[in-house]
């Protein structure tokens, strides 16, 4: 088996899907498909149960998922450190990022950079299931998002606390406001991400409203062009940080100012038993430049 078919094979075990399998690895439905026919073919039996509205490992391919994972790590592993190697570089460390202003934090990059050449340092967005799951299972070093309360991660300085905006379809009847409330969104439905600690989550959009309402979380998102399609088609308002504005105008979304709710701060977060010189070095970049200037409310 080539190290693409268990790229694919890793992938598809992980998503079960294969739209967003053919997604992440930037190719198409169908050579996910014929390089799982290509291993199922070799292997001479199925390895994932598949039929028109779900797809599943068979014991067989839970197994091979098994055996391979580590296999593919140490292979990936031993591919990048010969990269860097050749590249003069002695490490790599990997941040994703769930605010989407990366140009507006590039002061952080640049300076880490800078003051340690010796080191790679790759950017990515965050995946919105199970976010923290990606540190945990060591695919990234540091989070950066807003402060989460989990034993096993450490939270680290803050880069900037950005106001909130509620996004709504052009035609909702909040659009004619200039403002938005926490109480108002009361009335409608928001969007909710799955496998995510409550109270993290309920920190971007409470449970409910000051008066006690609840907030509807009911259409399932796995990424913000979902938050988006469902916004304009008028089935959800979303909170989104204010830099979203900027970032992702859309025609048929207008953005309106929450005058009722704190400032969304964002921070690094990372595994607090894998820390490491490296991610040391970005936390005390972050601290001595500090927070972005007219962000930090």
């Amino acid at each position: 088996m080539e190290l693409r078919d268990i790229e694919i094979f890793l992938t598809l075990a992980e998503e079960l899907h294969f739209g967003r399998t053919a997604e992440r690895l930037h190719v198409s439905v169908a050579a996910v498909s014929k390089a799982l026919k290509k291993q199922e073919r070799a292997i001479g039996v199925e390895l994932f149960a598949r039929n028109s509205r779900n797809v599943r490992l068979t014991p067989v391919g839970e197994q091979l998922r098994d055996d391979l994972r580590e296999l593919h790590q140490g292979l990936t592993n031993s591919l990048e450190r010969a990269r860097l190697a050749a590249r003069g570089k002695t490490g790599t460390l990997r941040v994703s990022l769930f605010p989407v202003n990366v140009q507006e934090m590039r002061r952080y990059w640049e300076t880490f950079r800078s003051r340690h050449p010796q080191w790679e340092l790759r950017l990515r967005v965050s995946a919105y299931p199970d976010p923290f799951a990606q540190l945990r299972d060591g695919e990234v070093d540091v989070l950066v998002t807003w402060p989460p309360e989990e034993p096993d991660l450490t939270v680290g300085p803050r880069l900037f606390a950005e106001p909130r905006v509620l996004a709504m379809a052009d035609d909702n009847d909040l659009a004619k406001w200039s403002t938005a409330s926490i109480e108002a969104i009361g009335d409608h439905r928001h969007v909710i991400v799955e496998s995510v600690p409550g109270d993290w989550m309920d920190r971007y959009v409470p449970r409910f409203t000051p008066k006690g309402r609840p907030i509807e979380r009911t259409a399932v998102v796995r990424n913000i062009e979902d938050i988006l399609l469902y916004t304009t088609m008028g089935e959800t308002v979303s909170l989104f940080p204010a830099h979203v504005t900027r970032y992702f105008p859309r025609p048929g979304i207008v953005y309106r100012p929450v005058t009722d709710m704190e400032p969304l701060p964002y921070v690094l977060v990372w595994r607090s038993d894998a820390e490491n010189d490296m991610i040391r070095a970005l936390a005390q970049v972050v601290r001595e430049v500090g927070p972005l200037p007219g962000w930090d409310h």
